[in-house]
């Protein structure tokens, strides 16, 4: 699998890892083991979260199961033309109130958006391809899913075993590279928003 640094130059000195993650799409449609997907929840475990909530939550299914058709199907078709090589699809969702007072939480999906990111982390370190997804129908997710209304479906992901780049469809294919960003001065600003 390439590495983002192959292609990109951080401006600032910063960890290796976080140069080289990106989010391939070509999956070689193997298994991946129970022992290899929990430990990405376990990453995910131990992001911070505001008073130690933990607002967000996962709901998981590996292909070849009852569970697969169901995830499967919620994807956009273009999402469903590369992620058919996942292993296993999951849906981020977070908790909108706090289970201890029921009053709302305001950065539920703060929260949920940092166990994504050590999940992602995690899936590259163990040499898996983590991609993370809009692309889906949101409310048949809360209906299928049976998602109870306190909580914010977040984004979905597909994990796989690293696949060639050629099981993907020609338009995807030319994209199969780390993308570089905007420069961070577009991004920070000190004091009141000026953008």
């Amino acid at each position: 699998m390439i590495k983002g640094s192959d292609v990109r130059k951080a401006d600032f000195p910063i960890e290796q890892l976080l140069l080289d993650r990106w989010s391939p799409r070509a999956m070689s449609g193997e298994e991946i083991s129970d022992d290899e997907l929990m430990r990405l929840f376990e990453a995910a475990r131990w992001a911070p979260s505001s008073f130690n909530a933990q607002q967000w939550r996962a709901l998981y299914a590996r292909r070849g199961t009852e569970h697969w058709p169901l995830f499967f199907e919620l994807l956009v078709e273009a999402n469903k033309s590369w992620a058919k090589n996942a292993a296993v699809l999951v849906l981020f969702v977070s908790r909108t109130t706090f289970e201890y007072d029921g009053e709302p939480s305001i950065t539920h999906s703060f929260d949920a958006g940092a166990a994504w990111e050590n999940f992602a982390l995690q899936g590259f370190r163990q040499g898996l391809v983590v991609h993370g997804m809009e692309g889906f129908d949101y409310e048949r997710a809360r209906v299928e899913l049976r998602i109870p209304e306190q909580f914010q479906i977040e984004a979905m992901a597909a994990v796989g075993k690293p696949g060639a780049k050629e099981v993907l469809p020609d338009k995807l294919q030319k994209r199969e590279s780390p993308n570089d960003r905007r420069k961070l001065t577009d991004s920070i600003c000190e004091g009141p928003f000026r953008f």
